[in-house]
């Protein structure tokens, strides 16, 4: 008999409390667990910190999926043997911007139940704070690195029809908000969305032309970038 894979959410900051931002039922499904999927074995046990005492957590396998993972039928035969296993993201749901997808298809191929919980995900939030259409989005993950390929990108997205949504490593936030408003349209629509749930949550969106005028500065921080 086939075990289940349960898409456990993570919150967006670590450092919040879990209760206004996980269901109640991720305490039980933890409770369940055999085993745990994570990015790294750090945050993994952080993750179960909040759900299991020391004991119950050092008793708990740990398995990684991250992007040096290159062999996943390791991770699925224990869900073959008929267990349940979690796995989760270091940030928000798994499988939005994370290797989890390819599990969870795999798992399809298996014959694998899986089961998911609802939990914070900046995408999402993102999009609903923009006041940008939700009929038709498109998440983009990373753009390209180098500059002369993101002007490129970020022009290219600017003449395709609907909401585009993409992340940048905290340490590139800066860099690209002073890019996008020397890049885009002056009636081209940009929302920035940076520290989603914490205190420190900062949401602006509005035309390219007003950022020129009223914008901010971004340090390190996390951020979901829209135009539309």
């Amino acid at each position: 008999m086939h075990g289940k894979l349960l898409l456990l959410p993570n919150l967006l900051d670590e450092s919040l409390p879990a209760e206004p931002f996980l269901p109640i039922s991720v305490n039980d499904a933890v409770r369940r667990l055999q085993g745990l999927i994570a990015e790294s074995e750090k945050m993994a046990r952080r993750y179960l910190r909040r759900f299991l005492s020391h004991d119950e957590m050092a008793k708990l396998p740990l398995a990684l999926l991250n992007e040096h993972s290159k062999e996943l039928t390791p991770l699925i035969q224990p869900l073959k043997r008929g267990e349940t296993w979690g796995l989760i993201s270091d940030a928000g749901l798994p499988c939005l911007a994370d290797p989890g997808s390819d599990l969870v298809w795999l798992a399809h191929q298996n014959g694998i139940a899986i089961e998911t919980f609802v939990g914070p995900s900046s995408i999402i939030m993102a999009l609903q704070y923009s006041g940008f259409s939700g009929q038709q989005f498109a998440f983009h993950g990373y753009l390209p690195r180098e500059t002369a390929d993101l002007e490129k990108r970020v022009r290219e997205l600017e003449k395709i029809g609907g909401t585009h949504i993409w992340i940048e490593a905290p340490y590139r936030s800066a860099k690209m908000l002073d890019l996008l408003k020397q890049v885009c349209k002056p009636t081209t629509r940009l929302c920035v969305a940076a520290n989603l749930t914490t205190p420190y949550q900062r949401v602006v969106s509005q035309t390219v032309a007003r950022w020129k005028e009223h914008s901010f500065v971004l340090e390190k921080e996390p951020v979901v970038f829209l135009i539309a």
